[in-house]
């Protein structure tokens, strides 16, 4: 608020306010006796006159008040912070813009690929054969038009992912240790490498079109054209093959790393064992107890009721004990379940990762690559201008990677299907599941296909294993056994101490920390996933 006015005279105001008042009274009295005898209430006036006069200024202050709280925010808006914000949020929605941009151009990329790029190298072949210019134009006119379809794609990729690996390694710098450190370095890793790819695979697809043209306008360099082009397609072919080899080698390394922990019903046999001990250990106290309570109740000695009452205790706690070894026992079985669980589905997620990287890149892109380097030979060499072989390397490279994207698309349509038809199937346990849409509407949002499924399986599934890893203050039934399996299972999936720069005695209070519960769940899902 303002700083307050300083008050004058109390006397002075006094006299002024008495002398107002006798004004108005001799004025509405017609003499000035009545106004001595009304100089008892003259105080009243002044107090109230004084809380007016403190009222308005409380006012006034009041406005200055938000005047000035606005004009902070005005000037806070415009500080450095809010500047670097502000663009931030930019950065964001034009990354955002980019990425649905580029996967609503997925689907005509993947038709390119797999139908229009094999079909123009046979047309492309056979015009060779006939000599057949009309044809051999036609089909130069449609190869250009499919290599800036995929140059589009490719550029829009590139620059996502650049932003993405920019993005991620700020929080990577940021989150110096933990889980957040872990996932956005991988992740920054990951884009950026995606990033080159993109930008090599781009000029692949620039010299492609290059290429094509010199055929439309029958340049005399078509052949240095088309050889260049030739060798271009071979070495990105040869990068995205090894690229998919090294992926591949690594989800087998962590395939091996999961089997090594063994089956957890073989692990913890003996520990369920001496549960399931205690647990008949202490029905056998708690039958004791009731046989010592009907021996008791049967007798007629003087200190009857007593002995009764002291077996009645005995006997209900001998109970509670059973009771309490039985729901131990239960939630041990339970645990062992939910741990094999999650081991298969981890293993399973390896074993089909080293197929879609294995088909679909190491065997497809080389595929495609040995396409490029019969191109580029054949573009020198008029006896293998009509040699089927190029275009058939083409077509079997680009069947290949086709089947692997469609498997992709198809699995990504079924789990959006399922987030929407069943959300109270993966719906984490303790919230209350969303209302299931029609089967119209789920079949809608499963063709969103720009979409990432924010409920599904795997995310069920990195759940559970936090639930079995966290410590004592998150999971308070797991016993120390299970908890120890548990966090080699994310030794096993790379999200180990030493992954997230941290020591095993850090590492361990992370995982009881429940503001990191988030961090940790996103962490395993990713894992589970990658290679």
């Amino acid at each position: 608020m303002s700083t307050p006015i300083h008050r004058t005279s109390p006397r002075r105001s006094a006299s002024v306010v008495a002398s107002a008042q006798q004004r108005r009274e001799g004025s509405r009295t017609g003499g000035t006796g009545e106004a001595r005898r009304t100089g008892g209430s003259a105080s009243t006036s002044l107090r109230s006159t004084e809380r007016d006069l403190l009222e308005l200024q409380s006012r006034a202050g009041n406005r200055a008040a938000t005047a000035a709280v606005q004009g902070a925010r005005d000037n806070a808006e415009g500080s450095p912070a809010a500047a670097a914000k502000k663009k931030k949020n930019y950065r964001d929605r034009i990354s955002a813009l980019l990425d649905r941009f580029k996967k609503n151009l997925e689907p005509i990329d993947t038709f390119i690929k797999g139908f229009q790029t094999p079909t123009n190298a046979a047309f492309t072949q056979q015009a060779a054969v006939a000599a057949n210019e009309g044809l051999k134009h036609s089909a130069a006119a449609s190869g250009a038009s499919a290599a800036s379809g995929n140059l589009l794609t490719e550029a829009a990729g590139t620059v996502v992912s650049g932003m993405d690996a920019y993005k991620n390694m700020k929080t990577a710098r940021t989150h110096e240790t933990g889980a957040k450190h872990h996932t956005a370095k991988k992740k920054a890793r990951t884009k950026g490498t995606d990033a080159v790819v993109g930008a090599t695979s781009s000029g692949s697809y620039s010299a492609a079109i290059a290429k094509e043209v010199t055929k439309v306008q029958k340049a005399a360099d078509a052949a240095v054209a088309s050889e260049a082009s030739g060798i271009a397609s071979a070495s990105i072919g040869g990068i995205k093959g090894m690229r998919a080899a090294f992926r591949a080698k690594g989800a087998a390394g962590k395939y091996r790393q999961i089997k090594k922990l063994g089956d957890p019903h073989v692990v913890h046999a003996g520990s369920l064992a001496r549960l399931n001990e205690s647990r008949e250990q202490a029905n056998w106290a708690a039958a004791e107890a009731y046989v010592a309570l009907d021996a008791y109740w049967s007798h007629d000695d003087p200190g009857r009721l007593e002995l009764v009452s002291e077996a009645i205790d005995a006997a209900w706690e001998a109970m509670g004990e059973a009771r309490d070894a039985a729901e131990t026992l239960q939630r041990a079985e339970q645990d062992v379940e939910k741990l094999s669980t999650v081991q298969g589905y981890a293993k399973k997620k390896q074993l089909t990762k080293i197929g879609k990287e294995t088909v679909g890149g190491a065997v497809g892109e080389s595929t495609k690559a040995a396409a490029g380097v019969v191109t580029a030979v054949a573009a020198g060499t008029a006896g293998l201008a009509t040699n089927p072989v190029g275009w058939g390397l083409a077509g079997a490279g680009a069947g290949l990677v086709l089947g692997v994207t469609l498997y992709k698309a198809l699995r990504a349509a079924t789990k959006r299907y399922e987030e929407a038809h069943h959300p109270e199937r993966w719906t984490p346990q303790g919230e209350t599941p969303a209302e299931a849409a029609s089967r119209k509407e789920s079949l809608q949002h499963a063709m969103k296909f720009w979409k990432k499924v924010s409920r599904g399986e795997r995310q069920a599934m990195a759940r559970e294993v936090y639930a079995l890893a966290a410590g004592p203050a998150i999971s308070k039934s797991t016993t120390d056994e299970m908890r120890e399996s548990a966090r080699a299972l994310l030794v096993a999936l790379k999200s180990g101490p030493g992954k997230h720069n941290l020591t095993p005695e850090a590492w361990a209070e992370s995982l009881n920390d429940p503001s990191k519960t988030a961090g940790w769940i996103q962490e395993i899902a990713e894992q589970l996933a990658s290679g």
